[in-house]
């Protein structure tokens, strides 16, 4: 009898009078200690087929068919049973951690209540459970970060926090959304090499749901291929891989971003450009909150970029990336100089600043966690419009449909609301509220991470494409290093917040100069598990 088995689950929500369909007569099951993968574009019903199996979709879902695990019923099972279950014997890592973790607690507060509620430990049993969670899926300096909120980490580091919970139990089926979208390469290595490990060593059946058909290759032994709610095809991953059967696999197999941008015009001007920018965050400690010490977030940072160039920033998740955007952006302190189209940032007024925003654009990494859940997509990608004025003076739905359009969504979905549409469709509605107010500078933070392979290619071409008609310059940050080298005429490769290495992006692929480069490279590029 296998550990989780599903057979003929159909899952079907009602929305405005009518029943939607989401998935139709899906059939898998996972054994002790083997890994089933499902995988599929967005949309494909992949995560709500995950949901269904411990009954955590809403009201409006109506689910027929049979999952049982353990030889026990989960649809239609009562509350207490399901309880039982659920983060402890069946435990999740879901797809986006900003929106799972607890804004107002600690991570210490956070993983405790697990332990404390399934296995009952308390005081400094938990504490050092918790520090040996954190420790053991890459946090640095565990003990130290225990007081942390979830907004003082990367979005890296908040996946890992996610994936100490859900191993906190030691579960017997690790359903894992997405575990590795936020990662990068280098620490996506060791969380699968971990959960192989875990797999071993506890007997874990592992579901796990990608688009990242590199992943599925290197870890699953069967796959499912997903399309509009239906499994199309499914097998060993060797057979899948080696002879795929059905149209839609082929297309997955074959998708992949490749090209290269557009060349900058020659003459074009510097939009952007850092001199020793620094940011240092202090560290406090006792009742008058003393500096203790510094987090060196970024350490004397210097770059540029012009119009229609793309500068890609990559290195490991907390290598102070993200954060090095944010002070370009003036969206945190920082020391340094910072010049935009030529002039002194650190001059302007907040007045100025302000009626500047337009001009500079930024599309986040989380997209459910920088959308508000209390506004459709048309209000959401027409809100800078409203803030900023609108430059054409058309109609702002007319120009909120023009701009879906061009990041591949239907207008007719602009009134439907954030939770209604699947994580890549999160993902271009941020893309264009950014796009739509025409920005000289946009900085794009893992603007691929939740999408598809296929739609990745969709969104690297669509990016490339109004670089060239509006001369954007972009500061384009991911893990995914097969993007960067399409979309990024320069690369920067930072670490413990130094810019270790930096130059043309086709020079510093194929012989960088450096030992990290090397190492990030390789793990990304050849496809290992091992760093």
């Amino acid at each position: 009898m296998s550990m989780l088995e599903v057979k003929d689950l159909r899952i079907s929500f009602r929305q405005d009078g009518q029943v939607i369909p989401a998935v139709k007569g899906v059939s898998f099951s996972v054994d002790r200690g083997e890994t089933v993968a499902l995988v599929g574009e967005s949309g494909s019903g992949k995560s709500v087929t995950a949901l269904s199996t411990v009954s955590l979709l809403g009201s409006s879902a109506q689910v027929t068919g049979s999952v049982t695990y353990a030889g026990q019923e989960m649809v239609g099972a009562d509350e207490r049973r399901l309880r039982q279950v659920r983060g402890n014997d069946i435990s999740f890592i879901f797809q986006e951690p900003m929106t799972s973790l607890n804004p107002l607690h600690t991570l210490e507060k956070q993983l405790r209540e697990s332990l404390e509620l399934h296995q009952g430990l308390t005081g400094d049993a938990a504490r050092g459970r918790i520090v040996e969670l954190l420790e053991r899926v890459g946090i640095r300096d565990a003990a130290s970060r225990l007081g942390a909120y979830p907004h003082q980490l990367s979005g890296g580091q908040r996946q890992r926090v996610m994936i100490a919970m859900a191993l906190a139990n030691k579960p017997d089926i690790l359903i894992a959304d997405e575990p590795t979208t936020a990662l990068d390469v280098t620490i996506q290595a060791q969380i699968l090499e971990l959960l192989a490990e875990l797999k071993r060593e506890e007997g874990m059946g592992l579901l796990f749901i990608t688009h990242d058909l590199g992943i599925v290759q290197r870890i699953a032994d069967r796959v499912c291929v997903m399309k509009d709610g239906e499994i199309v095809e499914a097998g060993p991953v060797a057979d899948v891989f080696a002879a795929p059967q059905h149209a839609y696999t082929r297309k997955l197999l074959s998708a992949r971003a490749v090209g290269l941008p557009s060349p900058v015009t020659e003459g074009a001007p510097v939009v952007a450009e850092t001199h020793d920018l620094r940011v240092w965050f202090p560290i406090q400690k006792g009742f008058l909150k003393r500096t203790v010490g510094h987090v060196k977030a970024v350490n004397a940072a210097t770059l540029s970029v012009r119009a229609g160039e793309t500068l890609g920033i990559v290195g490991e998740s907390g290598s102070g990336k993200t954060t090095l955007a944010l002070a370009i952006m003036r969206l945190i302190a920082s020391e340094g100089g910072i010049r935009f189209a030529g002039e002194d940032v650190n001059g302007w007024s907040t007045r100025e600043l302000r009626r500047r925003r337009a001009e500079m654009q930024i599309v986040f990494q989380d997209p459910f966690g920088s959308l508000s859940p209390r506004m459709t997509a048309a209000q959401i990608i027409a809100e800078g419009l409203g803030v900023h004025g609108n430059p054409d003076g058309r109609p702002e739905r007319d120009l909120v449909a023009e701009v879906m359009d061009e990041v591949g969504l239907n207008p007719a979905m602009m009134d439907r609301y954030p939770h209604e549409f699947s994580g890549g469709q999160r993902q271009r509605i941020a893309i264009a509220r950014a796009m739509i107010l025409r920005p000289k500078l946009v900085v794009l933070d893992e603007p691929t991470s939740a999408l598809d392979m296929t739609v990745q290619v969709q969104i690297v071409d669509l990016l490339r494409e109004l670089q060239r008609k509006y001369a954007l310059a972009y500061l384009f940050i991911s893990h995914d290093l097969h993007v960067v080298r399409a979309m990024s005429h320069r690369v920067m490769v930072m670490k413990d917040g130094d810019v270790v290495e930096a130059g043309d992006a086709e020079t510093l692929f194929t012989a960088p100069q450096t030992d990290y480069a090397r190492k990030l490279l390789a793990a990304a590029l050849e496809g290992r598990t091992e760093v």
